[in-house]
């Protein structure tokens, strides 16, 4: 993998800028396959480039502008992405774990099969993001917006699910809703409303992928308070 000079980055991004400025001496980067393992690149405007395949592991790219920019396939493990904008960005099958992208902007981002294990995505926008069969395990995502998110296949095992209006129509499979389904049920809440409601969908939950290991849900009688009799 090739290891671009600071001083040949440098000029490709300034070339770059006056191709987004529509300026005829400009010219698109490319930086297919480039190593940027460890570089700095913090506020870097790389919208629209093409970085596929890249090497920015550990890269500091704090408030980068990334949007719609190709890092399909691209290696970005322990890369500082907080605050940066990846709207609309291409990121089928990149290696993102334990990136940091507290803030970041991922709206309508493509990230298909991407790995995001133990990544941070505190507070990021997801709205409308692809992350069909993504991993997310040990994944932040503690008030991350994944409104109209697809997460179809995606693998969300010990991450956590945001509850507030950010999570509001996100797109899942059986694997997941049925996962959701089984911790609702696991809650201790002895409210008769609660219990029927919980006992309605035990079967469902029990086809939680970890439902043997963590054991087995049953149904709860209902103690009526008026006259403590079941029903």
């Amino acid at each position: 993998m090739e290891h671009i000079p600071n001083e040949e980055l440098a000029t490709v991004i300034r070339l770059h800028q006056l191709y987004l400025d529509g300026d005829s001496t400009g010219v698109r980067a490319n930086l297919e396959g480039a190593n940027f393992k460890g570089a700095y690149l913090k506020d870097a405007i790389l919208k629209r480039a093409y970085l596929k395949d890249a090497n920015l592991e550990g890269a500091n790219l704090a408030y980068a502008n990334l949007a719609y920019a190709n890092l399909e396939g691209a290696t970005l493990g322990d890369a500082n992405l907080g605050g940066a904008n990846l709207g609309g960005a291409n990121l089928g099958g990149a290696i993102l774990k334990r990136a940091y992208l507290g803030d970041a902007n991922l709206e309508g981002a493509y990230l298909e099969d991407a790995n995001l294990e133990g990544a941070n995505l505190g507070g990021a926008n997801l709205a409308y993001a692809i992350l069909k069969r993504a991993t997310l395990g040990d994944a932040n995502l503690g008030g991350a917006n994944l409104r109209g998110a697809n997460l179809g296949g995606a693998n969300l095992d010990y991450s956590c699910w945001p509850l507030w209006c950010g999570s509001f129509d996100v797109k899942v499979d059986m694997y997941i809703a049925d996962q959701l389904a089984y911790h609702f049920c696991r809650l201790d809440c002895d409210d008769p409303e609660y219990i029927r409601a919980r006992n309605a969908i035990v079967d469902f939950a029990n086809k939680f992928h970890l439902a043997d290991e963590c054991g087995v849900l049953r149904q709860i009688p209902i103690i009526d308070a008026d006259t403590e009799r079941d029903f």
